[in-house]
């Protein structure tokens, strides 16, 4: 099994993977974050579709997904915070004035969980952020300490799931989701920083 991590730029395969199952509805597409929510809310139906193919076709794109033999079996939306939501959001702390990337999605196609495809998504979202020159790169899961977390809130990730990524805990944050408090985690893209990092 071959698990391949690659910049987001096809529509479709964004599509099958975070679009709403209904093309009319005002929901997901990964938007929330990556855009402001004033045009969140105002995009309607077939809009947020518009909206993603054109950020598709953006450098960088919305994020990374990862194929399974060509098949697009999950999601990581991965972009600099400056460019995003996270950028005025008061929950979230900025822990300093580094143009850090964000890691804030990670999806999983029904059908192919627990096949490592989470662990690959994070690799390549990180990959991805060093190859384009981000000095760190930063998520936001969960501290969940090993209790189930509900699958719809499951997209911000667990602490532990990003500490085997060797991500450190850099700050709390004043989010909750699904009643477990959000960390924020960070990993230094630099060159000899980090050096008990896995390979």
């Amino acid at each position: 099994m071959s698990i391949e991590v690659r910049p987001a730029t096809e529509f479709d395969d964004v599509a099958a993977l975070v679009g709403p199952k209904k093309p009319t509805s005002n929901v997901c597409f990964c938007l929330s974050y990556r855009i402001g929510s004033k045009e969140n809310n105002e995009l309607r139906g077939s809009q947020r579709a518009d909206r993603v193919r054109e950020l598709c076709h953006q450098d960088p794109p919305p994020g990374v997904i990862a194929y399974l033999d060509d098949e697009p079996v999950g999601w990581a939306a991965v972009h600099p915070r400056s460019d995003t939501s996270f950028a005025r959001n008061r929950l979230i702390p900025k822990v300093d004035d580094l143009d850090v990337w964000s890691l804030w999605c990670i999806r999983v196609r029904p059908g192919h969980r627990k096949q490592g495809i989470s662990h690959a998504l994070i690799d390549g979202a990180v990959a991805y952020a060093k190859r384009r020159g981000a000095p760190a790169i930063e998520g936001y899961p969960v501290d969940n300490r090993g209790e189930k977390v509900n699958l719809t809130m499951a997209y911000v990730g667990t602490r532990g799931l990003f500490e085997a990524a060797g991500f450190s805990k850099a700050a709390d944050t004043d989010s909750t989701l699904d009643g477990f408090p959000r960390v924020l985690m960070r990993l230094d893209l630099r060159q000899g920083r980090n050096p008990s990092k896995k390979s």
